[in-house]
């Protein structure tokens, strides 16, 4: 096994990289900038530079990658195309690049809430709409995928307890970005996480449970 990282240096990101390397696992780092991403990532991580809006970068960077990891995001902006280039076209791009390149899993971090049109966080330039489109795309698109959804995302980590649902049935609660980067990687490693839409959150009260016994609760 060996993964790319999109959106390496972004939080979520950086924390899969991190929880890959702390499994062992290869990871390629996909990095605009060079030097931004050694300031930031292990020294364990390949640093690779392309961009999701360049096609013509990826092939290369992808290179003998057999898993992908997409945790590309717009951040708030005043370009009002910035999410549909980032979210759509950019997610579009690496997914194209995995079927041509026979990824064998492809892990996509998107948002709770995607399918609701009058989301608040539709106001930046329909942020949601354009996520909803990516997946619609990477499930169509014959891979082999777990699409996770986390709620709103705090960079500290807590002790609380992870909590998975299907998809549209979570509509708020918030999850640390560790535990969203340890649900993406543990979902290279669960059968009952292949081709899934996982919502996730955390909660103090909830009970602890194993990774299969959250992954197989998900229809």
């Amino acid at each position: 096994m060996k993964a790319l990282v999109a959106g390496a240096t972004g939080q979520t990101g950086r924390r899969i990289v991190n929880e890959l390397v702390k499994r062992n696992i290869p990871v390629r780092a996909l990095v605009r900038n060079l030097e931004k991403g050694q300031e930031i990532l292990p020294p364990e991580a390949e640093l690779v530079v392309g961009d999701v809006l360049k096609p013509e970068s990826l092939s290369a960077a992808v290179g003998d990658s057999t898993v992908i990891f997409c945790a590309t995001g717009a951040t708030p902006s005043f370009n009002p195309l910035e999410p549909y280039q980032v979210d759509y076209e950019g997610t579009k791009n690496l997914i194209d690049i995995a079927k041509a390149k026979g990824v064998e899993h492809f892990v996509m971090v998107s948002s709770l809430c995607v399918s609701q049109l009058l989301h608040p966080l539709n106001l930046f330039w329909l942020i949601l709409v354009w996520k909803k489109q990516a997946e619609e795309y990477l499930q169509k698109s014959g891979l082999t995928y777990t699409i996770v959804r986390p709620g709103g995302l705090k960079n500290e980590d807590t002790p609380d307890s992870v909590v998975m649902s299907s998809a549209d049935t979570l509509f708020d609660g918030s999850i640390p970005r560790t535990k969203v980067a340890q649900v993406c990687v543990e979902a290279l490693f669960q059968d009952e996480a292949r081709n899934k839409i996982v919502e996730v959150i955390a909660q103090k009260e909830a009970s602890d449970r194993s990774w299969q016994e959250l992954f197989a609760n998900v229809v």
